[in-house]
C-alpha cells in the first residue's frame, strides 16, 4: 500500500513522541539511589552507546546515494573522533558521567546486559544490518539519536527539545555531578541541531514510497523494544510504576543530548 511522503513524516513524527518512558521524571528528579545509578549508565553503553557510530556506519556502507553517505558520514566522524566539536570520541565523553560520580569506571568493559536490553539491541543490530539502508538510518539516526520532540525539529510552532542551563541538570542537581563532567552534554547541544536536520532530510528526501511502510513498521519494532528496555532498567534501579493516569513529561535515555535524554 503506498504511503505519501506526508502521512510517513506524520507516522514516523507519531513513533518518536511515543518514545517517552513512565520512569524517566523518577530518575530526572532524583529518586535512584546512588547505589543503583550505575545500572541505568552500565544498559545505556552496552546497549547502544559505545556502538552508537558502528550503527550509523552500516547505513553509511549500505547506501548507493552520495548525497546519503556525505550526510551520514558527517555523523559518523563527530560520534567516533570528536573531530568537529567535542574533540574527543562521544563514548568516551558518555563515560565522564560516571567518572564524575565516582563509580567504578571499570565496569563498563564488562557490563552484562538485562534480558530486555539484550532484546533492544537484537533490533538495533537487525534493522542495521540487514534490512536495507533506509531502515538503517531512521533506526540510527532518527530513532536512537531523535527525542520526542522531533515535531520541533521541522515545525517551528511546535515544542522544541529544552535546553536548561547546565547548573539544573539533574545529575548536578541531585547527585552532585560536578558541571565540567558534562562535556557529553555541551558537545550534544552544538551538534545535535544539524543531524536532527541531516536525518531529516535523509528521510523525507531519499527513501522512497515503496519502502516507507516497512521503515515505519522497524520504527515502531524499535520503540517497542525500547520501551520493554526502560521498564527492565527502571526495576533494576528499583522503581515502580506510580499508579498514575496523568502523562509523564516527555522525555527521551541517556542524560547527554539536551538537559534529559533517554535515547542517545
Amino acid at each position: 500500500m503506498a504511503m505519501h511522503q506526508e502521512d510517513f513524516v506524520e507516522r514516523l513524527l507519531q513513533v518518536m513522541e511515543g518514545k517517552s518512558h513512565w520512569a524517566w521524571p523518577l530518575f530526572t528528579s532524583g529518586q535512584v539511589s546512588r547505589e543503583l545509578l550505575h545500572v541505568h549508565f552500565e544498559q545505556e553503553y552496552e546497549t547502544y552507546v559505545r556502538d552508537f557510530p558502528v550503527l550509523v556506519a552500516r547505513a553509511y556502507v549500505q547506501c548507493p546515494i552520495a548525497e546519503v553517505r556525505r550526510e551520514l558520514a558527517e555523523n559518523i566522524y563527530e560520534e567516533e573522533t570528536g573531530g568537529l566539536i567535542a574533540g574527543r570520541p562521544h563514548p568516551e565523553l558518555f563515560l565522564e558521567y560516571p567518572r564524575g560520580l565516582n563509580m567504578d569506571v571499570s565496569r563498563f568493559e564488562r557490563v552484562e546486559l538485562l534480558p530486555a536490553a539484550r532484546r533492544y539491541r537484537a533490533v538495533l543490530d537487525q534493522a542495521t544490518q540487514g534490512s536495507g539502508w533506509e531502515i538503517a538510518a531512521a533506526v540510527s539516526t532518527l530513532f536512537i539519536e531523535g527525542t520526542p520532540y522531533e515535531r520541533g525539529e521541522i515545525d517551528q510552532t511546535a515544542p522544541r527539545r529544552p535546553a536548561p542551563p547546565l547548573e539544573q541538570h539533574p545529575l548536578v542537581v541531585h547527585y552532585g555531578l560536578p558541571v565540567e563532567h558534562l562535556a557529553l552534554t555541551k558537545a550534544h547541544r552544538q551538534v545535535e541541531g544539524e543531524h536532527r536536520a541531516a536525518a531529516w532530510r535523509i528521510l523525507v528526501k531519499h527513501v522512497g514510497e515503496p519502502v516507507r511502510p516497512r521503515v515505519v513498521e522497524a520504527m515502531q519494532s524499535a520503540l517497542e523494544a525500547w520501551l520493554a528496555y526502560r521498564d527492565d532498567v527502571a526495576a533494576a534501579c528499583g522503581l515502580t510504576r506510580p499508579r498514575t493516569r496523568s502523562s509523564p513529561p516527555r522525555a527521551s535515555g541517556v542524560w547527554s543530548n539536551s538537559s534529559l535524554r533517554p535515547g542517545k
